[in-house]
């Protein structure tokens, strides 16, 4: 594992220890636990507990750090709806990859709807011009992720 992966993977059992939906964590105390330098717990932080991820993160300066995550209480349907309007009109096959990825990681679908949702907007499905590849990609994910909602 990546060391990036490693913290991600202990701030979530923080809340899982806490059984909380706010933590609070000192970035240098942390960085000195993982023993790297206190940017890479930002970037942990920036990339890894966004709101898209479900996460609201408020980060104080000095005096070591201090970073309060909260969990957001997130629907599968608000979480669909908030990707469909804000996903634009075209996107990639690895994009919907790691959309697939999260979705699953976060047990919004099951693995058999995963694999529909990937091979409706492979590449392989899609053997038309690249350049409304993309469109008609987006416009097949959107639909099929409406459908997703409960």
């Amino acid at each position: 594992m990546r060391i990036a992966d490693i913290i991600e993977d202990f701030i979530k059992e923080l809340f899982d220890e806490q059984d909380a939906n706010l933590i609070e964590i000192q970035r240098n105390d942390l960085a000195e636990h993982f023993g790297c330098v206190p940017s890479q717990i930002n970037y942990v932080i920036s990339t890894r507990f966004t709101p898209k991820q479900g996460y609201y993160v408020e980060s104080k300066r000095g005096g070591g750090g201090s970073i309060k995550i909260k969990k957001i209480n997130i629907t599968k349907s608000n979480y669909f709806m908030h990707i469909i309007t804000t996903l634009g009109d075209s996107i990639s096959a690895n994009e919907v990859d790691i959309f697939i990825n999260n979705f699953l990681s976060y047990n919004m679908i099951s693995e058999k709807e995963a694999k529909l949702l990937k091979v409706a907007t492979s590449d392989n499905v899609l053997m038309i011009n690249t350049e409304i590849k993309d469109k008609i990609r987006a416009n097949i994910f959107k639909n099929m992720l409406l459908n997703l909602i409960d």
